[in-house]
């Protein structure tokens, strides 16, 4: 990615309307989406400092500049060793422009706590209460077209990477094989990482949503749910199908036709003008008139872009009216303990006359 001077704008006009002095941004996705350097720091300081009226810097770990500067980036960088106090520089740096900082933006659900103690301990005085999460969640949220045509790709990546997990399906083998199949056949076509670990579960396993692939091995006469997605160049895929192995029993058919239809409703019915929460009781509805209500544990979806879980939630008490280019995930499921689970998925993005999704795979019940 290279860097966006428009995406900096925008935030630094929301921050002379607050009368924010300065913002320390710690997300590394906020700063990946702001100035197109994206890189994890880990147990290292990555920030970048935006101010008022002033130029921004960016302070990364050493091993980094060079990537950074390769973005384009057009300020002050500031590289840091190991054996250096990381946020002793950027306060150095910060006091060293000589403008005001009585009043600091922060992403509150992100910073640490030791990191905030060491920007209150030297700016006493100032205040850090301004949240900025919600204000990167708004302009995050409307989608640019290059950023459509990103996700777009990245979700033709994911139907072929499930494509390469259905022809691994075969009874003898673990679903941390066929998840390593699948994994593998799509780096094989230079795709540079998955969204998240792929998630593959069998037979009863599949009840538990939030589940890891196991060493279970798969059952014939079972459902197979597959959960996965795809990054291109930045931007992620996020899908989910359940399919079956051997044949399936009239119980499976039925709960995957319930899933289905709901998924087909809340699909149809997105488009802008109805809410966030209007939309998940599209889906809930179906479920609930068939009698699987309670089985039915999650929020409908949630907003992607360049992390699988952005804002914003599509989920009962969110009274947000869907806009064009927002993107977000339809995902409604049923999970009965000790029996199976059933989701099918598609993330979106709104038009003006509806939803187009990403990926395209057949969602019907297959078998194989």
């Amino acid at each position: 990615m290279t860097f966006n001077k428009t995406r900096l704008e925008k935030l630094q006009k929301k921050l002379s309307e607050n009368k924010i002095d300065l913002a320390y941004i710690s997300n590394f996705k906020t700063i990946q989406y702001l100035i197109g350097f994206g890189s994890d720091p880990f147990e290292r300081t990555l920030a970048l400092v935006l101010f008022a009226d002033s130029e921004p810097f960016l302070f990364t770990p050493a091993l980094e500049v060079e990537v950074a500067k390769s973005t384009g980036w057009p300020y002050k960088l500031i590289g840091y060793q190991d054996n250096q106090d990381s946020m002793k520089m950027i306060i150095d740096e910060i006091k060293s422009r000589n403008v005001s900082t009585n009043k600091f933006a922060i992403e509150q659900s992100h910073l640490t706590y030791d990191k905030a103690t060491h920007l209150k301990e030297n700016f006493e005085g100032s205040d850090f209460s301004f949240n900025l999460t919600p204000i990167i969640e708004y302009q995050k949220l409307i989608k640019e077209d290059d950023e459509i045509d990103k996700l777009i790709q990245a979700g033709k990546d994911a139907d072929l990477a499930f494509e390469a997990g259905t022809h691994a399906l075969m009874l003898g083998k673990s679903e941390l094989q066929i998840a390593a199949e699948l994994e593998y056949a799509t780096k094989m076509r230079n795709v540079t990482e998955m969204s998240f670990a792929t998630l593959i579960q069998t037979g009863s396993h599949a009840a538990d949503p939030h589940g890891e692939t196991s060493d279970r091995l798969l059952e014939n006469n079972s459902l197979v749910l597959f959960d996965l997605g795809t990054v291109y160049e930045g931007y992620i895929s996020d899908m989910s199908r359940t399919v079956a192995l051997g044949k399936p029993t009239q119980h499976m058919k039925d709960i995957h036709a319930i899933v289905l239809e709901a998924q087909l409703a809340a699909q149809e019915a997105a488009r802008p003008g109805i809410t966030a929460a209007q939309l998940d009781n599209v889906a809930r509805s179906v479920i609930e008139k068939a009698g699987y209500g309670e089985y039915f544990i999650h929020r409908l979806g949630h907003g992607v872009g360049m992390s699988e879980h952005e804002f914003p939630s599509i989920m009962e008490g969110n009274d947000l009216v869907l806009q064009p280019n927002m993107a977000f995930s339809i995902e409604p499921g049923i999970y009965i303990p000790n029996d199976l689970g059933v989701r099918i998925e598609d993330s979106v993005y709104i038009t003006e006359n509806g939803a187009i999704p990403f990926t395209n795979s057949s969602k019907e019940l297959l078998i194989f």
